[in-house]
């Protein structure tokens, strides 16, 4: 008969710890959604705390019905998923090179890297450095410039000298296997954990990401999708009287009075949302990818 474990006082004591995290965590989100769901005189007084009232869906209907937002949001898409890429290929590439024994200047190309991650030129010099290079108003300057960091570049490089044998590499190449062949067909498939890791870090950097397009795109065309709701948010007292004034077409046969705050609110769930759908794909591996380190033998 397998003896069914005990609950003790400990048990008890970290279960109430964890759970009072995860409310924590949760709350401010579930907090801003009851806001945004709710109606707008009942948001004014202060009425909303854990249940929604007056439930309507008016202030999503009302953002997403913007002119460019979707635009908006194809760039942002764009940008994330190509910058997102990019940045894998590039990083675990020049990874992988740095691990080679054979590769001319190795270490200086390596420790080369490595200084980036101390000196840094600053704002101005990256904003002359971006526009000599003719990247101001243009879609490179947002994949191009992240293509390579030094702290990805580490995690995999370490990954796979730590847990991916020598030995195997060298079998290949016996065999014939080019450099680009034992990269693509061995590197990359068993490497995996911790390109899953850097996938999360480098996603969420490029969707949350607007100072570039801040100080350096001005075509209406090329704008992402958090450079135009933060404008919307910093002007959201004159967007929430546009929107009651003038109408929305979506919503102008609604009752629908605009609450600048639902507003924010609201803003912030679109821009928050689509990012968080990526960490449940990407969960098992990163667990695996984020304990690099902690465990040898």
């Amino acid at each position: 008969m397998v003896e069914k474990k005990r609950i003790g006082f400990f048990d008890v004591i970290n279960l109430v710890i964890l759970l009072s995290f995860t409310f924590i965590c949760i709350f401010p989100f579930y907090f801003m959604f009851i806001n945004t769901i709710s109606d707008s005189g009942e948001i004014a007084r202060g009425n909303i705390t854990f249940i929604p009232r007056g439930m309507h869906i008016q202030n999503y209907i009302a953002i997403l019905s913007l002119p460019t937002i979707w635009n908006a949001t194809l760039v942002s898409v764009a940008r994330t998923v190509i910058g997102t890429f990019l940045t894998l290929f590039c990083c675990s590439f020049f990874a992988f090179l740095v691990t080679r024994e054979n590769m001319f200047l190795r270490k200086f190309c390596y420790r080369f890297l490595i200084i980036t991650m101390f000196f840094h030129a600053g704002l101005i010099p990256w904003f002359m450095t971006m526009r000599l290079l003719n990247l101001n108003d243009n879609f490179l300057l947002y994949v191009l410039p992240g293509a390579i960091s030094a702290f990805n570049v580490i995690l995999i490089k370490t990954y796979m000298e730590t847990s991916i044998p020598s030995s195997l590499t060298e079998a290949a190449t016996i065999d014939g296997a080019s450099i680009v062949t034992v990269y693509w067909r061995i590197m990359l498939p068993l490497s995996k954990p911790i390109l899953a890791t850097i996938a999360v870090f480098t996603s969420v950097g490029q969707w949350n990401s607007f100072q570039d397009n801040l100080f350096l795109v001005h075509a209406p065309n090329l704008q992402t999708l958090q450079m135009l709701l933060f404008r919307y948010m910093n002007q959201v007292e004159g967007l929430a009287a546009i929107i009651r004034n003038q109408g929305v077409a979506a919503v102008a046969h609604m009752n629908f009075v605009p609450n600048p705050m639902a507003m924010r609110m609201t803003i912030s769930m679109i821009v928050v949302f689509p990012i968080i759908l990526v960490y449940p794909f990407l969960q098992r591996f990163f667990v695996k990818g984020i304990m690099i380190g902690a465990i040898k033998g």
